[in-house]
């Protein structure tokens, strides 16, 4: 029992370890030295990643992420040879937040510089500098420095050396042997300052957030769940569920085979539709999803597919299935027994349901599709299976729910109609991305949003019986649902009307184009950081005698500006940045430069500080043990932690807390 008791305290501590370290290392480089010919040579770097990680190309246009580049600190006997270019595999995607279009390597990248030798000696250093993201953070731009010399011996360049360096701007949050740094009072102007301590033990005292990724899968399930549930009330599902389950109790000789066949139907449901998700991430692969979820033209195909769905779901046509197909599975499940006949009729299902589940599954199929995750599509088709299985099993085991089913009638013609227009108005989210990437400017924010008013405000109007559809009936009774619905429907058009001029509207802020497409904006309420440097906002906090929030952010984060459009246009979270705390934005790929490169040594290497950013950078991980950005953390006025840190999270009453508790114990 002893033994038992060691080994899952053992085990919880091991499985603690990654919840403490909040240094990531998920880039590493090596630099190579390559003779091209008797004077030409190239400086190779070749970086691997992690998974989900990316790294981004060359030459990105301004107001996007940061562009990798080669730099030089000293360059004697040699001359460079154009630019610096990118080689193997380069992703062209459409990034939405940005609004452009974006280049970037995924599992190696490789970036080359050629020179050409004068001849005699040469000696060549500086570093390459790169940006890297993944689905939540973004590290600030990372150098990888070099340094190579010798002459030109026999007409062959000789190195005395190959440097090999790995991604270097990162290290272990338990490791750090760091010098002290000169800090400035301003960019350029350095002195020593006490507010620069290492407070990671401090701040890991506080606990740390647990990763999202377990949360993502929820949403994933529960999103195809919610399908499955609106597929199982159209007119295609509803009415066979009471015929196939009383064709199960009735051919059972007891009850117990009855119910034990409705759970296999059920079974073979899930089955089906989770293969389904499967077979797609098989053949095109998790990444090759994401890029077609993401690419302008497959978006261009996604929303006239969606406007086919919607444009049947009103009642224009019916899409479905070859007749052969379902009549092919429905006979060879009548000369079948045992289970493989109950697979192939749950199989006949899914064949004559198409033209009400399949515009819900593809659009589900293309929403997940851009977690980048091979397991996406199947925990979402499980949840859809799941809904869509669950009534053939209830009832089942309950015979007698089966007199108190609603009856199928023109109510399940509205919930398509419903649908039609929900798959019109997502639509649009596919075409905004296409018309950002070719910049046609066709589908600016509040074009965007005008069309979404009006089409809930068109649903609303349909449930309140003003709109007919072909297959509508002349009942003009509405009942207490639609009534409901449609006032819901009409709050969510009038609650967009403010958007127009520019209010974040943070409920649609994941579907509509980015605030900067917004061509009149007179919403005001924002937060703006008091200093953009870390010791004078540290000063200024002591003198007024406040505590400070300190905002780790980059230029290129994508997760950070959806945070300050979604969390802190929130009148609470502003109202308490705004007036309880010193708020201090400081960005790690800030260019400005530093009057001179500072050298600081960090697990054992020493680096160079060059730029602002990368002091911020330094600040980040060497006070607060942290890479990556969007960063949050609540510091007294002598630099102590009040709370711990907050990452990218836009549940507000969450960000509300996290502030809340900070001035709590800063009280204290």
């Amino acid at each position: 029992m002893n033994k038992k008791i060691f080994l899952s305290w053992l085990l919880m501590a091991i499985l603690s370890l990654p919840v403490f370290a909040q240094i990531q290392e998920p880039v590493k480089f090596k630099t190579e030295w390559k003779s091209v010919s008797a004077n030409e040579v190239e400086i190779v770097f070749t970086g691997k990643m992690e998974k989900g990680w990316h790294v981004y190309s060359t030459e990105l246009p301004d107001g996007g992420p940061v562009s990798a580049t080669f730099n030089v600190d000293n360059l004697e006997g040699a001359e460079l040879v154009g630019r610096l270019k990118p080689a193997g595999k380069e992703i062209d995607k459409m990034d939405p937040i940005f609004g452009m279009q974006v280049r970037f390597f995924e599992g190696t990248a490789t970036f080359v510089q050629k020179l050409k030798l004068k001849g005699g000696k040469y000696e060549v250093s500086g570093y390459l500098q790169y940006g890297a993201c993944n689905d939540e953070n973004c590290l600030p731009p990372t150098n990888v420095d070099f340094s190579f010399k010798g002459e030109v011996a026999g007409g062959q360049a000789a190195a005395s050396a190959t440097a090999e360096a790995e991604t270097s701007d990162t290290a272990d949050s338990d490791s750090l042997a760091l010098t002290p740094l000169q800090i400035g009072t301003n960019s350029n102007n350095v002195e020593t300052s006490d507010y620069w301590k290492p407070v990671i033990d401090e701040l890991k005292s506080f606990g740390e957030n647990v990763n999202n990724e377990s949360r993502s899968w929820l949403y994933i399930f529960f999103a195809g769940f919610v399908g499955g549930l609106l597929a199982l009330f159209t007119p295609c599902v509803w009415p066979i569920i009471p015929m196939t389950v009383s064709f199960f109790l009735k051919r059972a000789k007891d009850k117990r085979k009855g119910i034990r066949d409705a759970w296999t139907y059920g079974a073979s449901i899930v089955v089906i539709y989770v293969a389904l998700g499967l077979a797609i991430t098989l053949i095109f692969g998790a990444s090759a999803l994401n890029d077609l979820s993401t690419s302008a033209i497959f978006n261009i195909f996604f929303f006239l597919m969606l406007v086919v769905f919607a444009a049947s779901f009103f009642g224009a046509f019916e899409i479905t299935l070859p007749s052969k197909w379902s009549n092919a599975v429905d006979s060879k499940a009548e000369q079948t027994t045992g289970l493989l006949s109950i697979f192939l009729m749950a199989f006949t299902l899914s064949l004559v349901s198409f033209s009400c589940t399949g515009p819900i599954i593809g659009f589900l199929l293309v929403e997940v599709s851009t977690s980048n995750s091979i397991v996406a599509p199947a925990i979402g088709m499980l949840g859809f299976a799941i809904a869509l299985a669950l009534p053939f099993t209830l009832f089942a085991l309950f015979p007698s729910w089966l007199k108190s089913m609603p009856k199928s009638g023109g109510w399940m013609n509205v919930i398509k109609v419903t649908l039609g227009f929900l798959e019109l108005a997502f639509a649009l989210k596919f075409l905004s991305v296409a018309d950002l990437a070719y910049g046609w400017r066709l589908l600016d924010r509040e074009t965007f949003l005008a069309l979404w008013i009006v089409i809930f405000a068109l649903l609303g109007m349909y449930l309140l019986g003003k709109i007919k559809f072909p297959h509508d009936g002349d009942d003009n009774k509405v009942s207490v649902p639609r009534f409901f619905l449609a006032l819901f429907s009409l709050a969510f058009a009038v609650y967009m009307v403010p958007g127009l001029w520019g209010a974040p509207l943070k409920a649609v802020s994941a579907f509509a184009p980015p605030m900067q497409t917004q061509d009149f904006n007179l919403y005001k309420n924002e937060v703006h950081a008091k200093f953009n440097d870390f010791d004078a906002g540290m000063e200024y906090a002591r003198q007024q005698g406040k505590p400070v929030m300190i905002d780790f952010t980059g230029y290129g984060c994508v997760n950070c500006r959806k945070m300050e459009l979604a969390v802190w246009t929130d009148p609470t979270v502003s109202k308490i940045m705004n007036e309880d705390y010193v708020l201090i934005t400081l960005y790690v790929d800030e260019k400005t430069k530093l009057s001179e490169p500072v050298k600081v040594t960090e697990n054992g290497t020493e680096r160079t500080l060059r730029t602002v950013g990368d002091k911020w950078s330094y600040l980040q991980r060497s006070k607060f043990g942290a890479n990556a950005q969007p960063f949050y953390v609540l510091i007294d006025n002598e630099g102590m932690p009040l709370n711990k840190s907050y990452s990218y999270d836009e549940d507000i009453q969450k960000y509300v807390e996290f502030l809340q508790t900070g001035l709590k114990n800063y009280k204290k």
